[in-house]
């Protein structure tokens, strides 16, 4: 979204926008989020104390009035009285709603202990809605292996090359786009940019360092508009995320896994298990070669197979203890 998509914010808001992006180095996309929750909590807040007429669109509401005043009157019931309207007249599910009430949250703290505009936060109590946890979706070895071998056409190595760094480096498809030739390191390392602009250093191992050098053998180098790009489309453009993963979902069509939520998100996932559970890779580790910034995030790849499970089970020193006759 565009600079301009956040004009509407009043001054108040726009200072914590501000903050978010030079301060703690979120990025954009993060931040224009924070602000949409924020944009529909001070929408509730009006429409509720019937600051608008009531025949008044929810979208159509503004907020650039919202000032200081209006902030210091928000009460914590005013916060759950929000959350049950999210839920109810929204049909906001769970972690949608987690989301926004860790951005209310975030808000008044910085309201309070930054900028002490308020004397007390009154949203320091509010609860998060529980998230029911879901373990992860992923390819398996075998479908991994079957998704590699899927892939033909002209830009046979290019695709190769981006579905090998997917499986075995756990990329975002955004970090993916990024990458620049120039990342590509003489040590067998690469360079990624994450969320935030956060730089971490991702190891190369022999698959992908063979894919990208059969790559960089056709890939295009005349009238390539971003030079630097290291994937390249038809147009010589870079990469688009749009164009990476309908290439992705293709090729998931091919092996029969088109209609079962598959995405390129999936092969990120389906790297940190395949490290995870056949590597067996310390989760603290796999939260670096992920670039997770806490480690509860990458604690959902813990998760055990069936076949994990199963194992364990045959394993207990009882397992084939057998029930001893009464004819003894």
């Amino acid at each position: 979204m565009a600079v301009s998509f956040r004009d509407e914010a009043p001054q108040i808001i726009k200072d914590y926008l501000f903050y978010l992006e030079t301060i703690k180095q979120k990025s954009h996309k993060t931040v224009d989020e924070y602000y949409i929750d924020l944009r529909t909590f001070f929408r509730y807040i009006k429409k509720s104390r019937r600051l608008v007429s009531d025949d008044t669109e929810f979208e159509q509401i503004k907020i650039d009035d919202v000032d200081i005043n209006l902030i210091k009157t928000i009460t914590l019931n005013d916060a759950y009285a929000y959350m049950d309207y999210l839920y109810r007249d929204r049909n906001n599910k769970s972690a949608s709603r987690a989301r926004k009430c860790s951005s209310l949250r975030g808000y008044f703290e910085y309201l309070f202990s930054k900028r002490h505009l308020i004397s007390t936060n009154p949203i320091s109590q509010l609860e998060t809605p529980k998230n029911k946890k879901t373990l992860p979706k992923y390819l398996t070895l075998e479908q991994s292996i079957e998704l590699l071998n899927a892939i033909d056409g002209p830009y046979r190595e290019r695709d190769y090359a981006i579905v090998t760094l997917f499986l075995n480096c756990g990329l975002r498809v955004s970090e993916m786009s990024g990458l620049n030739y120039t990342d590509i390191r003489n040590d067998n390392t690469m360079r990624v940019l994450g969320k935030g602009n956060k730089e971490r250093i991702v190891y190369l191992n022999s698959a992908c360092i063979n894919a990208i050098n059969d790559y960089m053998k056709v890939r295009p180098a005349d009238g390539v508009k971003d030079k630097k790009a290291l994937f390249i489309s038809r147009n010589h453009r870079r990469l688009s995320v749009k164009t990476i993963q309908a290439m992705v979902y293709k090729y998931l069509a091919k092996i029969g896994l088109d209609a079962q939520g598959y995405s390129c998100h999936k092969l990120r996932h389906t790297a940190a298990t395949l490290m995870y559970q056949h590597g067996g890779v310390d989760v603290r580790i796999l939260k670096e070669v992920l670039g997770h910034e806490n480690l509860g995030t990458t604690e959902i790849y813990t998760h055990l197979s069936s076949e994990q499970m199963k194992n364990a089970a045959n394993s207990n020193p009882l397992s084939n203890v057998k029930k001893k006759s009464t004819d003894d």
